[in-house]
């Protein structure tokens, strides 16, 4: 069954850190390119870091310097590590493959986990 389950998320104040974790099963992970989106209010869906099969990254460049991606292939699992979090990087993050992860004709999405930066 495939699955994609995302958590860390919660309210930080400017210039604080979280650390996503997105928990995987099915045939998700496996030997793909695994990325964070985020999606704020009012705005499309979009790619903010890659990793590769071979531990490779991407980053757009709102975030570089700033977020790091990683995975661990045992675990079926991808991680976002978050640090001087500004007021602009508020909205739902969600992970899935690159390009996502289809079902049929439709994207298949976790749920995400809501990240709120405010002071």
């Amino acid at each position: 069954q495939v699955q994609l389950v995302e958590s860390g998320g919660g309210l930080v104040q400017p210039g604080g850190s979280l650390r996503l974790s997105c928990a995987t099963a099915g045939t998700i992970f496996a030997h793909n390119t695994m990325a964070w989106y985020r999606q704020g209010a009012g705005t499309q869906r979009d790619l903010v870091a890659a990793i590769f099969s071979t531990g490779g990254t991407h980053y757009v460049d709102s975030v570089k310097g700033r977020f790091t991606i990683s995975r661990d292939d045992a675990k079926q699992t991808v991680y976002l590590q978050m640090n001087s979090l500004r007021p602009e990087d508020t909205a739902v993050y969600f992970c899935n493959r690159a390009p996502p992860f289809t079902l049929g004709t439709t994207d298949y999405w976790g749920q995400g986990t809501q990240v709120a930066v405010s002071s």
